[in-house]
C-alpha cells in the first residue's frame, strides 16, 4: 500500500503503532498455552473430585500450583486481548469503550480471583 511512509514500513508500525507488539503478544500467548493446557489438564485431571485435604495436600506441592496459577494467568491475559481485538472489530463508539473496559476488568478480576483460589488452597 502506498499509505505507510518509508519510515513506517521499516519500523513495522501501522497506523495504531501497537499491532506487531500485539501479534506477537497473542502468538506467544498462544505457544504458552499450547504448553500450559494438557500440563494443567494431567495434574488437576487425577486429583478431580478428591477431598479438600487431599486437593489441599496435592496443590501445596509447588509444581501443580504453578502450573494453575500460570495457565490461570497467561488464558485470562489471552482472553483480554483477544476479545479486545473482536470488539474493537465489531463495535463503535462509546459501545466499543465501554464493553472494552468491561472487558479489561473482568479479565482481570477473574485472573486475581483464580490466584486467590490457588494460593488459598496452596497456603
Amino acid at each position: 500500500m502506498g499509505y505507510m511512509t518509508d519510515r513506517k514500513r521499516a519500523e513495522g508500525l501501522g497506523s495504531a503503532h501497537d499491532g506487531t507488539r500485539h501479534f506477537w503478544s497473542m502468538t506467544v500467548s498462544s505457544v504458552g498455552l499450547l504448553v500450559l493446557v494438557p500440563l494443567f489438564v494431567f495434574t488437576f485431571g487425577p486429583i478431580l473430585g478428591a477431598p479438600y485435604e487431599q486437593v489441599s495436600s496435592y496443590f501445596a506441592r509447588p509444581f501443580p500450583a504453578i502450573v494453575a496459577a500460570l495457565t490461570i494467568l497467561v488464558g485470562m491475559m489471552h482472553f483480554k486481548n483477544g476479545v479486545q481485538v473482536a470488539i474493537e472489530d465489531y463495535t463503535d463508539g462509546l459501545t466499543r469503550k465501554v464493553l472494552i473496559i468491561a472487558a479489561i476488568c473482568m479479565s482481570y478480576a477473574l485472573a486475581a480471583t483464580g490466584l486467590f483460589a490457588i494460593a488459598r488452597i496452596a497456603l
